[in-house]
């Protein structure tokens, strides 16, 4: 940028440059994809696994009727590796399945309760009784009456993921501002559009924040599925009491190991996908 002296009729130049945002791909980018390879990125986590694998180690060395080694955790996971796929997989199908189920309920519930308020007075004080229900009072009754086959798995599952999701979905779906409301009203939108059209977008943060919650927390409801049904075939829960009548504790800790690493796919999973869905948010720039 050039500026002309008007009392000396010379030109003078303006150095001054407009700030370039770094590179995706530059660490001192704030969202930089390789921003990872900072120490600062990994080295908290690194030191605190070193720590927890130091004090297992100790727990284990003074307490081996409570903690196995790490080794041989390792050495079971190694050894019967297949055996913790197939369980695990039993176990994802049955969380994932009980997780549609609570979904689709839910969704619809929130759906009814935001439009009608009939529906929402008699619906939500049996959804909060349903959530502070302890579900290890329920699942046996369940097995009881459906037998030791994979459907009271997924009602439990679903069960514990159907209050979260109803509960941040209505209150999505009711917390539009009444003025952008008027504002599609006076273009005469139906109930339909404005479902549609702002209803569910603006609740979709809301659904999201509830799915991260659910769910890792599907598996829980999975595991407690077969631990109370006695007969069961398969599953990680089933796996876990098993060994622990057998005092197993290798398997038993191993097993609590795929579990958290499946709760943690999951999460990440979900979490992509909101990243994906919701890049017009201002959540997804956090």
């Amino acid at each position: 940028m050039t500026v002309t002296d008007e009392r000396t009729g010379t030109t003078l130049v303006n150095e001054t440059k407009t700030p370039v945002e770094p590179s995706r791909f530059s660490l001192k980018h704030p969202r930089s994809r390789i921003a990872w390879i900072r120490p600062s990125a990994w080295l908290p986590l690194t030191v605190m696994l070193a720590f927890l694998a130091v004090l297992w180690q100790w727990g284990a060395d003074e307490l081996p009727y409570l903690l196995p080694p790490l080794p041989k955790i390792g050495s079971s996971l190694t050894t019967q590796f297949g055996y913790y796929v197939d369980n695990a997989l039993v176990t994802l199908g049955e969380a994932t399945g009980g997780l549609a189920i609570g979904f689709v309920a839910a969704f619809v519930l929130a759906v009814l309760t935001s439009e009608l308020p009939l529906v929402r007075r008699a619906v939500m004080p049996i959804a909060v009784v349903l959530n502070v229900t302890p579900l290890v009072a329920i699942a046996p009754a369940l097995v009881v009456a459906f037998g030791f086959g994979p459907l009271p798995k997924l009602l439990i599952a679903g069960l514990i993921c159907f209050f979260p999701i109803l509960i941040n979905t209505a209150a999505g779906l009711r917390s539009v501002p009444q003025q952008v409301l008027q504002v599609y009203r006076t273009m005469d939108a139906g109930r339909i559009e404005l479902l549609w059209h702002v209803r569910i977008p603006h609740a979709l943060p809301f659904l999201f924040a509830a799915l991260r919650i659910v769910f890792p927390l599907s598996i829980v409801g999975a595991v407690v599925a077969e631990m109370s049904a006695s007969g069961s075939t398969g599953g990680l829960g089933t796996a876990i009491s098993v060994a622990s009548s057998m005092n197993q504790l290798p398997v038993v800790y191993a097993s609590i190991l795929v579990l958290a690493v499946m709760g943690v796919l999951l999460l990440l999973a979900v979490t992509l996908v909101e990243r994906r869905v919701l890049h017009w948010h201002d959540s997804a720039h956090n």
